[in-house]
């Protein structure tokens, strides 16, 4: 868990969103809530549980973005799951269980990166000895076996060659006595290793990149679906599991370069250093204490009046993710997990239904309420001059590789947040997304015939502005800017 304070969660926050500081403010407490959780002994945090977070406000104003740089900052396993996707126990679709045991899938993916990280040094030292033994395998005198075709090596220049000398070592063999044998046998070995030395600088070197080895690859088996995804969609891969224990592991010979038996080879080894059980163990411990969710889209299933309990979509999800959110514990194929520790952020932008249609019972378990505003026409003006990722630094990149040199001055830009604000006042509001229509409808015809373009320069100020974008400022039929 990151040790970073509010003030700096706030600031990395806003390196990306531009305004509602409000919401800034309550995910970078709710985070460091967590870090002083950890903190505390165990008998006092067992009484201590996440206070969640319910974000109100229109679309595009920065809910889910905010969630999604959250999650990045601190390393935590975290899944953004749309409320509309799942439906009541016993009808056809997702029950709400399998969002945390996408939660702990995730958390196993985490894990295992981790964990291949720390055995990264080990795995290519045994990378390299097998690519060794590839190469150059162990000849006869020095194994003591006598495979059917063994290849001797010696070094000429750069380069392997190869040395057909296998008879005379044979004839040697039948004329020279135990003790002779033994001295030949440790003659043979010091030759071999100083040969896969010299193969072994030729290895970290580079040259022998593109020498061909044959190598033994597992067969993937492909999935077998057994059930639908009707409340039993953890079925399926556990019944996959059962077949790939039961089934022979199949393997099958390739013959790859060395630049690409390496990275096979590296995962092979990363694979054998890892231990499962523990990885698990650890997973699921990290997606009880860590772990954070974000339901978006929490408004399309609030029902009220007469339609309440009609929509299995809507009032039995309702029911089905209260327990969740409270805490109870779910079945998953790789253990048991409890939910009450895990940090769960809605969304929704209410529009036609209030926070008060949902459950009272669940409308309890996110205590802390925050509302995001309207952007205005000074927000779209920082969104597109300030994040790391602006909007015209992306389609200055962008183009860039066309050798098209976009410029954006001061007076373009403010023509173009003047535009994008009209256009949401005038229309439906969606939020920062305008300006994505905005902009790609100003520089449609650069984007089209940017690798034909003589002149590589264009200069967006606010003339060019208004002439590509006339029918907005022009007319009242905005009808094209509507996504």
């Amino acid at each position: 868990m990151t040790e970073l304070t509010p003030r700096q969660i706030v600031a990395e926050l806003d390196k990306h969103i531009i305004g509602q500081g409000d919401a800034k403010r309550s995910v970078a407490i709710a985070l460091r809530n967590r870090w002083r959780w950890k903190q505390l002994p165990d008998d006092i945090r067992k009484e201590i549980t996440p206070k969640n977070i319910i974000m109100i406000g229109p679309t595009g104003v920065g809910k889910t973005e905010i969630t999604r740089r959250l999650a990045n900052l601190t390393g935590a396993p975290f899944i953004k799951v749309e409320a509309t996707k799942y439906t009541e126990v016993g009808y056809y679709g997702r029950d709400v269980e399998s969002i945390i045991r996408d939660l702990v899938e995730k958390s196993i993916n985490l894990v295992r990166e981790r964990k291949r990280t720390e055995v990264e040094d080990e795995a290519k030292k045994r990378v390299e000895e097998r690519l060794l033994e590839l190469l150059l395998p162990t000849p006869p005198e020095v194994s003591n076996e006598a495979p059917p075709s063994w290849p001797p090596f010696e070094i000429n220049g750069s380069d392997a060659v190869l040395i057909d000398n296998a008879g005379e070592a044979e004839s040697d063999q039948e004329s020279t006595s135990p003790a002779d044998a033994e001295v030949e046998r440790a003659e043979a070995e010091k030759r071999h290793q100083r040969t896969r030395e010299k193969f072994r600088d030729m290895l970290r070197s580079g040259s022998l990149e593109d020498r061909m080895v044959e190598l033994r690859v597992e067969q993937r088996t492909p999935p077998v679906q057994v059930f639908s995804n009707m409340g039993m969609d953890q079925m399926d891969m556990d019944v996959q599991s059962m077949f790939e224990r039961i089934m022979p592991r199949e393997q099958k010979s390739r013959d790859v370069k060395v630049s690409e038996a390496r990275q096979i080879l590296l995962e092979q080894e990363s694979e054998a250093l890892m231990d499962r059980d523990a990885i698990n163990e650890e997973a699921i411990a990290l997606a009880e204490e860590t772990g954070m969710i974000f339901v978006d889209e929490i408004d399309k299933i609030c029902t009220g009046g007469d339609d309440s309990g009609k929509d299995v979509s809507r009032q039995g999800v309702q029911r089905d993710l209260l327990p969740i959110v409270e805490g109870t514990t779910i079945q998953t194929r790789y253990g048991q997990v409890r939910t009450e520790h895990m940090l769960f952020i809605a969304a929704g932008a209410f529009h036609r239904a209030r926070p008060s249609d949902l459950m009272p019972e669940l409308q309890g378990r996110f205590p802390i309420r925050v509302e995001l505003q309207d952007l205005t026409r000074d927000d779209f003006l920082r969104i597109l001059t300030e994040p790391a990722s602006s909007l015209t630094g992306q389609y200055h990149d962008l183009l860039g590789t066309e050798g098209i040199k976009l410029r954006f001055t001061t007076d373009g830009i403010e023509a173009l947040a003047d535009i994008a604000y009209q256009v949401n006042q005038s229309t439906q509001n969606i939020g920062a997304r305008r300006l994505h229509t905005i902009l790609e409808r100003l520089l449609e015809d650069v984007s089209f015939e940017a690798p034909d373009l003589k002149d590589k320069k264009i200069t967006v100020d606010a003339d060019y502005v208004r002439q590509n974008l006339e029918e907005v400022t022009q007319t009242e039929d905005l009808s094209k800017f509507i996504l």
